[in-house]
């Protein structure tokens, strides 16, 4: 049976949405502590990992309850919605793109954010926005989710039941994917800059993460560094730090690392979900998950707040994106000062935050009437 609504999955959903935004924003001075500067991966697979961890748990109650029927229903249904919602904040995003561009005469914000395509074929390029082809910067998670949720009306009940070999499928399309060269077509690149046919692992691992955690297991009091799984886990992780460390210093990158294993670690692909790009994903979650069991520590007041934002993550990126080109306006105006740029991005950060109390807010409020 599944379990509760986990708070600790909400903290790192919302803490991904505000790594987002700063790694949006160019020269953001907070951007150096994401994620991406610290490993292989980023923030965009602990969105895409948790997006299928909540949509299992969530739509498998209701499969459970209600039916396969209606659980498929719901899940059109929202994919609908994140459908609609991604046509709308494109056409929001255009204009505020535009906005900043006609304010901010060193740059070509709308090349920049790959809008070029609106501008030179403007009816190619509504019809190319309805068939999710045209996806500007800022852009690409949110069609990848869409397509992704929509596969799991088809693949949830299998999920309950065969996981293992969901897993195993979904594993073997992944490495199949960069062989055969199985993508969807898009402007710009020709194919979609988060290639859903590989990035569909990391969501289905999601959702058997949330199996998992459904299923009672015995405790076995073990220290840490007892635990061998752990340990390769937490070396991997480290050791991928201090290599994404290393690319500040190009020489002193070459100069230490081998050339064998240079070769087999690069290109590491965003586009096709690398497999080193994903291994330090999955480690450095082991390792979180290790470090960090109880969920005691989500009850202080920030990561309340950050737990908040993941409830409302739909709504808080979008505002995110939105929030994005604004601030880099803001920073270009006022020429890149090191205290705008981090004023911006900490205002953004407390707007995302604000957004989702108020819908909180709204929430208890609806939920709970006042009587006339």
């Amino acid at each position: 049976m599944l379990n509760g609504r986990d708070p600790r999955i909400d903290f790192f959903r919302g803490l991904a949405l505000i790594f987002i935004f700063w790694d949006h924003v160019p020269h953001n001075p907070l951007g150096q502590i994401t994620l991406r500067n610290i490993g292989f991966s980023d923030a965009a697979e602990v969105f895409v990992f948790l997006a299928g961890y909540a949509s299992v748990l969530a739509y498998g109650k209701v499969l459970q309850r209600e039916g396969y029927w209606m659980a498929g229903l719901k899940i059109l249904r929202r994919t609908w919605v994140l459908y609609v919602v991604h046509i709308f904040l494109l056409a929001i995003l255009m204009g505020i793109v535009f906005f900043a561009n006609s304010k901010v005469e060193t740059r070509d914000l709308v090349q920049e954010m790959g809008l070029t395509h609106f501008i030179t074929n403007p009816q190619q390029a509504l019809t190319d926005e309805l068939l999710l082809r045209f996806k500007p910067n800022l852009m690409d998670p949110l069609p990848l989710y869409i397509v992704l949720l929509a596969g799991l009306s088809l693949v949830l009940p299998l999920m309950l039941r065969y996981t293992g070999a969901v897993v195993a499928v979904s594993a073997t399309v992944y490495l199949l994917a960069p062989w055969m060269g199985w993508n969807l077509r898009a402007i710009a690149d020709g194919v979609w800059y988060f290639n859903p046919v590989t990035w569909q692992l990391l969501f289905v691992l999601g959702g058997a993460a949330a199996l998992h955690a459904g299923r009672p297991r015995p405790v076995k009091p073990r220290g840490l560094c007892r635990q061998p799984l752990f340990i390769v886990a937490a070396a991997y992780v480290l050791a991928a730090g201090v290599i994404t460390l290393s690319w500040r210093w190009p020489e002193v990158h070459d100069a230490w690392m081998p050339p064998a294993l240079s070769n087999l670690l690069y290109p590491i692909s965003k586009t096709d979900l690398s497999p080193v790009r994903l291994l330090h994903f999955l480690a450095l979650a082991y390792v979180t998950a290790k470090l960090l069991p109880g969920r005691a520590w989500t009850e202080h007041w920030l990561a309340r707040q950050t737990c908040r934002m993941g409830r409302f993550s739909l709504e808080v990126f979008c505002l995110g994106v939105l929030l994005a080109p604004l601030a880099d306006m803001v920073n270009a105006l006022a020429g890149d000062a090191f205290v705008m740029q981090l004023f911006t991005a900490l205002v953004g950060a407390g707007l995302m935050a604000l957004l989702a109390a108020w819908l909180e807010l709204n929430k208890r409020l609806s939920q709970h009437p006042q009587s006339a």
